[in-house]
């Protein structure tokens, strides 16, 4: 299995998600933690199992959230580059990939 690195930006997004989350209801936000960090579990496991887009990344949409995570698997290490709300400006996050 390849480590994870996850770009500080979207460890960021992750965080305010998080924190968002715990203020409409105590305990939601540690419930989206743990349904990333799942996520991101299941990325590790088995990468490939989710095409490739044309921008080289990866996406796993997540069920209960509405999230994407967005990843590239580099030779050596898995890289998420993102953790997208889905209402969010799209691609807004493509300028990480440079």
């Amino acid at each position: 299995m390849k480590p994870i690195l996850v770009e500080e930006e979207a460890d960021l997004e992750l965080a305010a998600s998080v924190a968002f989350y715990e203020r409409q209801r105590g305990g939601l936000g540690l419930e989206f933690e743990a349904a990333a960090r799942e996520a991101v579990s299941t990325i590790q496991r088995s990468p490939e199992r989710f095409p490739v887009r044309r921008d080289g990344t990866r996406r796993y949409i997540m069920r209960r959230f509405p999230f994407i995570i967005y990843y590239l698997e580099m030779p050596d290490f898995l890289w998420i580059v993102a953790f997208a709300h889905t209402s969010r400006k799209p691609n807004y996050w493509r300028a990480r990939l440079e």
